[in-house]
């Protein structure tokens, strides 16, 4: 009777999973369906047809790993890299470093942090688009600081980084800076409002050095919104165009070039379709890269013991 029994209730049991949370099924329904079609199916298409010699269009032809060879043997793509890179370690440092200090000040329950954290966040609701330009009026040699500090009587001191090949990526780092720090302070200073009173009791007692408490302490605690953090900002790093573009337009020559930027100029300005997403691919690797450790850090075995 027992073994009768199993294939009778299989369907009953298949038949409420699918029932369960019907309504909510539906409702999820759309978003699924433009996921595996938008999102899937478009990173598909696009990491197929880098393995083809289009141009303009679409084309079927297969050439294998052609295009990803001459991608690597492009001085501007390497370069576009390299400067990816150098930007992305110091924004990220300092933006996680920057955002850690301002929600340790937040957290001592100043006065006005209501505002103070209204003005600190407010630039992250401006697009990077109005962010590099308004960086590039204050970074501007005519009109900028570097014209106040003169007209105060500073004439030794300049502030002209986007004229320099060499200094362009550190005004990009600044404008940055300016715009995603407060959106990290925020997600900071939501971690330490979540740490247990009882701990900074527990810690004062013991005569625990508040920096201490900090780094030893409250930092581990704070895992969870650490790693999501890097993985917000770390995601956005590689995306990195609209500043480019507003900011510097990727010059002068192509010192301050990204990848986001080449995969555009070639797909839409030189009509080579097929080396456009080949970077395109490579910077969806990258992407997969930073994400594949924290979904199993977050969602691993680990996680569940």
């Amino acid at each position: 009777m027992t073994a009768q029994s199993k294939p009778a209730t299989r369907p009953s049991f298949l038949r409420n999973l699918l029932l369960k949370n019907l309504s909510a099924k539906i409702a999820a329904l759309p978003m699924i369906i433009t996921v595996l079609v938008v999102f899937v199916g478009c990173s598909a298409w696009s990491v197929y047809y880098s393995f083809t010699n289009s141009g303009q269009l679409p084309s079927g032809k297969f050439v294998g790993f052609a295009q990803y060879e001459r991608l690597f043997h492009t001085a501007r793509f390497i370069g576009a890299a390299k400067n990816l890179a150098l930007y992305g370690v110091m924004a990220l440092v300092f933006t996680m470093v920057i955002g850690f200090l301002l929600a340790v000040l937040m957290d001592q329950k100043i006065r006005f942090e209501n505002t103070f954290r209204t003005i600190l966040l407010y630039p992250f609701a401006l697009s990077f688009i109005v962010t590099g330009l308004v960086w590039q009026w204050i970074m501007n040699p005519n009109y900028g600081i570097e014209k106040v500090l003169h007209d105060w009587g500073f004439t030794n001191l300049h502030f002209d980084l986007l004229n320099n090949g060499n200094t362009v990526i550190y005004g990009l780092v600044i404008a940055g800076l300016w715009q995603g720090t407060g959106f990290v302070m925020v997600l900071m200073l939501a971690g330490l409002r979540g740490v247990d009173e009882e701990i900074w009791k527990a810690a004062r007692v013991d005569g625990i050095p508040t920096w201490r408490t900090y780094l030893q302490i409250v930092l581990p605690m704070m895992r969870g919104v650490i790693v999501t953090t890097l993985v917000i900002v770390g995601s956005g790093i590689v995306r990195l165009y609209d500043l480019v573009v507003a900011l510097t337009q990727g010059g002068p020559g192509f010192a301050s070039d990204v990848p986001a930027k080449y995969v555009y100029d070639y797909m839409f300005g030189r009509a080579n379709l097929g080396q456009g997403l080949a970077a395109s691919t490579v910077m969806l690797v990258t992407v997969a890269i930073i994400l594949i450790p924290w979904a199993y850090l977050e969602f691993g075995p680990k996680k569940n013991k």
